[in-house]
């Protein structure tokens, strides 16, 4: 019988105890405060990112993990009985991860047979996808349905998020088709999405962060219409705010389950920065 194990990187986001329900295997990214440098989420967590970026006299760096970082879960995968792999990773648009796990899945491929699949999506919208392709997985599927789990989450995935500022997007260089948003006046809050090549893009511009978060609630209901979705509230500072947009999201949409919420990790949330919220969703279909 063949055993599927499910790889990520770290800006996915999800709750250690998600992953060891779903035996799912992590590749972290590092972050750089000067010449202090971290594992994402492993020795520095996001509350103390923030807490550090909140004190920092200069914006923290990002670095992608190596290609022996990767070939290391490979292997040991391999040697504890998983026979084939998906590697699932951050938009290739954003980060150079997904290209550097195709390396290290041709560098083990006389061990184990790597799929790597680029989400073209980053932080807990990738998990969401993860998260479904790893319930197949469990479930007993085979690679080929595993696969499909994941791009069918992936194509209908969509994200909606304000930040309070554009700063952390352009100082890092991620800020992508949202340049047009620079610049712009007190107050108004950006509304933007990942598009279909996994590069940030602007949607809207809102003048004050609540109408800005009842906008992407709104934009989220037009998308998913009536059709049954998967859901999540994403912060990186602000728990409250989240939970109280994931009551919202699942009061107005069709969920099938909870709507999970969900913390910006230390990579993800050098680029996004503190108050940031966003609904994520894909339909079921």
């Amino acid at each position: 019988m063949m055993t599927i194990k499910i790889v990520t990187d770290s800006t996915a986001d999800l709750p250690k105890s998600l992953l060891e329900e779903l035996g799912i295997q992590i590749v972290p990214l590092k972050i750089h405060f000067g010449e202090e440098s971290y594992l994402d989420s492993i020795t520095l967590t996001s509350d103390q990112f923030y807490e550090k970026l909140a004190s920092s006299d200069r914006l923290p760096t990002t670095s992608q993990p190596s290609p022996i970082d990767f070939t290391d879960v490979y292997e040991r995968i391999a040697q504890e009985g998983g026979t084939q792999i998906l590697s699932i990773h951050l938009s290739g648009s954003l980060s150079g991860t997904v290209q550097t796990a195709s390396i290290a899945a041709g560098m083990v491929e006389d061990k184990v047979r790597v799929h790597v699949l680029d989400s073209k999506i980053a932080a807990y919208p990738l998990g969401m996808v993860v998260i479904a392709a790893a319930r197949a997985a469990r479930e007993g599927k085979s690679l080929a349905a595993c696969i499909e789990a994941a791009e069918k989450a992936i194509s209908t995935q969509r994200a909606f998020f304000v930040v309070d500022t554009l700063t952390y997007l352009q100082k890092g260089g991620r800020i992508g088709k949202a340049s047009a948003l620079v610049g712009s006046l007190l107050n108004v809050k950006p509304i933007l999405t990942i598009d279909e090549t996994g590069t940030v893009a602007p949607v809207e511009k809102i003048r004050g962060k609540k109408k800005a978060v009842a906008r992407i609630l709104e934009m989220a209901k037009e998308y998913a219409g009536d059709n049954p979705v998967v859901a999540a509230a994403i912060y990186s500072t602000g728990e409250e705010e989240a939970r109280v947009l994931a009551e919202e999201v699942g009061s107005q949409l069709n969920v099938v389950e909870p709507v999970a919420i969900g913390q910006l990790g230390p990579v993800i949330g050098t680029y996004g920065g503190p108050g940031l919220l966003a609904v994520s969703l894909y339909k079921i279909e």
